[in-house]
Formats: C-alpha cells, sequence, structure tokens
C-alpha cells in the first residue's frame, strides 16, 4: 500500500504531464497579470503626486490657512493665560 508522501507525489507527477502543454500560456498569462498590476501601481502613484502637499508644508510648518487660536490661547500652542 503507498503511504500519504508517494500519493502526493504521484499526484504531483500526473499534474505536472498534464499541465505540460498548458504551462506556456499559464506563465504566459501570470507575466501579463504582473504587466498590468505594474502599470497600474505606477498609474495610482502619478494620480496621487499632484495631490500630495509641498515639501514645505509638513506638519509643523507655518500655514496662513490655519485656523485662528481660541481666544485666551497665545501661540496657538495649547498654553493658558500667562503675564
Amino acid at each position: 500500500m503507498l503511504g500519504i508522501g508517494e500519493l502526493t507525489l504521484v499526484l504531483l507527477v500526473i499534474v505536472v504531464v498534464l499541465s505540460i502543454k498548458r504551462l506556456p500560456d499559464l506563465v504566459r498569462s501570470a507575466g501579463k497579470a504582473a504587466r498590468i498590476l505594474k502599470s497600474e501601481k505606477r498609474a495610482l502613484k502619478e494620480q496621487d503626486a499632484p495631490q500630495a502637499a509641498p515639501p514645505g508644508a509638513g506638519p509643523g510648518a507655518a500655514n496662513d490657512d490655519a485656523r485662528p487660536s481660541p481666544p485666551g490661547v497665545r501661540g496657538g500652542t495649547g498654553e493658558r493665560g500667562g503675564p
């Protein structure tokens, strides 16, 4: 009687022998899919690039369009009152 390992090997050989005719098509399809994914990734990066903030507008950078500080807050740092 054959064990699990031997049965697995026999099934693997059968699959390889039967799929040899289709193997080039399978590899070609995988290559096309990889190229499509790569081009879509590039297109998304290019689409997001114009929407990105300019280099000097990161967190902590001066922004003229920022909301004004609430009354009683000096310098917008969140510190209360003081002389």
